[in-house]
């Protein structure tokens, strides 16, 4: 019989205050804050709104995965999809999409946006193995905030 490889356990729940350290711990290493204050923020936002949720992807007892969704009244976002790096290719980020995915269709979501930096190659490649394409718009932004 062939050596299966199994899929971890992970167990998804919503974010709690007492998870914070270890939320930013993993955001640290997997490099998906580019402004910690700018994180900080998001996430006091997400806390206060209830179109928004961060979840956290655990595995024995120890918080390995994050991913943040938000609903804009039509289309869904992914924010801070992270992943402990000793754990890519586990399976975990697409759990999390699913899980993140699932949440945002139950609210009337009916497409969920992402935006990439185009120097992201290694994420590119992976929402594509999702089914994610890219659309040809234009982003653009404004700080409103210094």
């Amino acid at each position: 019989m062939p050596h299966e490889k199994k899929t971890p356990v992970l167990d998804v729940r919503e974010y709690r205050d007492s998870d914070r350290d270890a939320v930013w711990a993993l955001w640290q290493a997997s490099g998906v804050t580019v402004d910690s204050a700018h994180a900080a923020r998001d996430l006091e936002f997400c806390r206060a709104s209830a179109d928004n949720a961060l979840f956290v992807g655990l595995q024995d007892a120890r918080i390995s995965a994050t991913i943040m969704a938000g609903l804009d009244g039509h289309r869904g976002w992914f924010h801070y999809v992270a992943v402990d790096p000793d754990r890519h290719g586990s399976g975990l980020g697409r759990r999390m999409v699913a899980h993140a995915e699932t949440w945002l269709a139950r609210r009337g979501a009916v497409k969920v946006e992402l935006m990439i930096r185009e120097s992201n190659q290694a994420v590119q490649r992976f929402y594509e193995s999702l089914g994610y394409g890219p659309e040809p718009r234009v982003v653009m932004s404004r700080d409103l905030v210094p």
